[in-house]
C-alpha cells in the first residue's frame, strides 16, 4: 500500500479548499445575477463547448456533471427565462441543440467577466496548490512503499 505524508494530506486541503472557494464565489454570483449556480453552468457548457461537440442534452449532462433529466430542467427553466432557445437539427430532425439567446450571451458575458476578476485574485494561490498536488503526485510515485 502506498503511503501518504502529512503534506500530501495537507497538499490536497488546501487544493479543496482554493478549489471552494472560487465554487463560492460562483454560487453566489449567480443569484446575484439573477439566475441558479447551475443555470449559469450550462449557459457556460453551452458556449464553451469544444469545436467538435454539439450542444446536445447528452453532451451537456457529461459536462455538467448531471442527470439527464436535470439538465433539462435546468434547459427549461433558461428556455422560459429567455436565455437559451432549443433548435432541431437540420441533418437530423429527431436531435434537439440548445443555443444561447442575445440575452442569455449577455448575462454569460457579465458572469464570465466577473468570474475573470476573481480568477486575477484567486488564480495564483489556486494555480500553487494544484502545484504542490501534482509535485506531491509525483513524489509519490518515486517513494519507496512500506517493505
Amino acid at each position: 500500500m502506498e503511503t501518504l505524508t502529512l503534506s500530501d494530506y495537507q497538499s490536497l486541503a488546501e487544493l479543496r479548499y482554493q478549489i471552494r472557494r472560487f465554487l463560492r464565489f460562483s454560487e453566489e454570483a449567480a443569484p446575484k445575477a439573477g439566475i441558479e449556480p447551475r443555470q449559469h453552468q450550462l449557459l457556460l457548457a453551452i458556449k464553451g463547448l469544444p469545436s467538435l461537440q454539439r450542444p446536445r442534452i447528452g453532451v451537456l449532462a457529461e459536462r455538467l456533471q448531471l442527470q439527464h433529466h436535470s439538465t433539462v430542467e435546468l434547459a427549461n427553466r433558461l428556455a422560459r427565462g429567455g436565455y437559451v432557445r432549443r433548435m432541431r437539427d437540420s441533418a437530423d430532425r429527431r436531435e434537439v441543440l440548445l443555443n444561447l439567446t442575445k440575452k442569455g450571451e449577455s448575462l454569460l458575458h457579465r458572469l464570465s467577466l466577473a468570474h475573470r476578476t476573481e480568477l486575477r485574485t484567486a488564480g495564483p494561490a489556486l494555480m500553487a496548490a494544484l502545484a504542490r498536488v501534482v509535485e506531491s503526485a509525483k513524489a509519490l510515485g518515486q517513494r519507496p512503499g512500506p517493505s
